[in-house]
């Protein structure tokens, strides 16, 4: 009679007032996420439409002082690839951990349970905090000497590289997390396959278990990047600006977010179209 009643349930047409109610839910739905994409869209209509005229070719070779933003390109990408370097092989560690190593252990969870929290911190407390540790600290830093020549240069005062450390704090929480629960969603028939063949948990995690997570653990490293392509606060404390080239990795550094936010009330308007263009290029390269 069970299997009778349920059958008949499934096969049975649902009533004209739940059908009306499945639409008007389903167009309530619709109309919802319309009301949200619409400033979205605003934004970026705004940020086209005020950005591509003023897009030359000439803007990719000058400095900002030359009207152009090429130094700011090579700046952010410059930083962005040392937070990389720094933040991907941690985070992806990390998530190995948290996921494949005793998951619910009390260390596990206190690991967890600062990631997540330092997903929350604001981007202007860890641009403060690069600056107190990186910036402030080296400063009184020497480097030794030998035969009374210094060794090495160990100044990070306003650089591409602590710009680099403060959006390696940003990111490294994303992709930890991320590739937490990526993990998760291995079936655990491939990690019992594995010890079946006689794979070890090192063999199983780095043959088996990370190809299969390798597309959604890009996803995660690729929404870090893009966070931290458009991160400002944290530069303004750390890589500080500069209008030419800079000098080295230690030097102060340009960078598309600080350009944008230093010349946005410049009355000159060359410089508030050198903005915009500058704004469309860096959705250009988050996107």
């Amino acid at each position: 009679m069970n299997e009778s009643s349920t059958t008949t349930n499934l096969t049975t047409p649902l009533s004209p007032a739940r059908s009306l109610f499945n639409r008007g839910m389903t167009v309530l739905a619709f109309c919802l996420t319309s009301i949200g994409i619409l400033p979205l869209i605003s934004v970026l209509w705004n940020i086209i439409v005020k950005g591509f005229p003023g897009l030359t070719a000439t803007m990719f070779t000058k400095e900002v002082i030359d009207d152009g933003f090429a130094n700011a390109i090579v700046g952010t990408l410059t930083m962005v690839g040392i937070a990389s370097l720094l933040s991907i092989p941690i985070g992806i560690a990390t998530g190995i951990y948290l996921s494949e190593y005793a998951p619910d252990s009390k260390v596990n969870r206190t690991i967890r349970f600062l990631t997540t929290i330092l997903t929350g911190v604001p981007s202007i407390v860890v641009g403060i905090f690069t600056y107190d540790i990186i910036v402030l600290n080296t400063k009184q830093l020497d480097a030794p000497f030998f035969f009374g020549r210094q060794l090495f240069d160990f100044n990070f005062s306003y650089s591409a590289v602590a710009g680099g450390i403060a959006l390696a704090i940003i990111m490294l929480p994303i992709i930890a997390l991320t590739t937490e629960e990526v993990l998760k969603l291995v079936p655990i028939t491939f990690r019992l396959a594995s010890s079946g063949l006689g794979g070890n948990k090192f063999q199983t995690i780095t043959r088996i278990i990370l190809p299969t997570a390798l597309p959604a653990i890009t996803t995660g490293i690729l929404l870090a990047i893009a966070r931290a392509c458009g991160e400002t606060a944290p530069l303004l404390f750390t890589a500080l600006y500069a209008q030419y080239w800079a000098e080295n990795l230690l030097s102060p550094t340009a960078s598309l977010p600080v350009l944008i936010f230093n010349l946005y009330n410049d009355p000159d308007p060359v410089k508030n179209q050198l903005v915009w263009t500058a704004s469309l290029f860096l959705l250009g390269i988050v996107l």
